[in-house]
């Protein structure tokens, strides 16, 4: 069972989940992140990605080597979307097990702001209206 993924099949939430279940994990935090409909003023009609597959596997690794060194976790399972998302289909899913809920929610939202920091991920948004642009990976905790 691979716990880092990049896939084009559609992210299949509870599967991704068990893949951190263990007997010792009281908590299992997910994070989803799914297509939304705009940005900023322009209607999204469905994203499109891409990877660099084997670096992207790699710093998936290290992202989460890097949350169980600074959080009492248990595993991480990371799995991400190429190709064509629709709205409101699921583009990542991290899920992070943990003793306690809280090391496991902290762990999930360092996991996926790293992400984006590092992963060589690029999304193209096709927009309603026919524009397409393409859109890096950034650092961003607010989002």
């Amino acid at each position: 069972m691979e716990l880092f993924e990049i896939t084009e099949d559609v992210l299949n939430v509870n599967a991704i989940t068990a893949k951190v279940s263990v007997p010792q994990a009281g908590a299992i935090s997910t994070f989803i992140g799914v297509t939304r409909n705009y940005t900023e003023d322009k209607k999204v009609e469905y994203l499109f990605y891409e990877a660099y597959y084997s670096m992207s596997l790699e710093l998936m690794e290290q992202i989460a080597n890097e949350a169980k060194q600074q959080f009492d976790i248990e595993k991480v399972a990371i799995s991400h979307r190429i190709g064509k998302v629709a709205i409101e289909e699921a583009s990542v899913v991290i899920a992070v097990s943990a003793g306690h809920r809280k090391a496991a929610i902290n762990a999930c939202h360092f996991a996926i702001d790293r992400l984006k920091e590092i992963v060589p991920i690029w999304k193209k948004e096709f927009m309603v209206n026919g524009e397409q642009e393409w859109i890096a990976n950034r650092e961003s905790s607010a989002n």
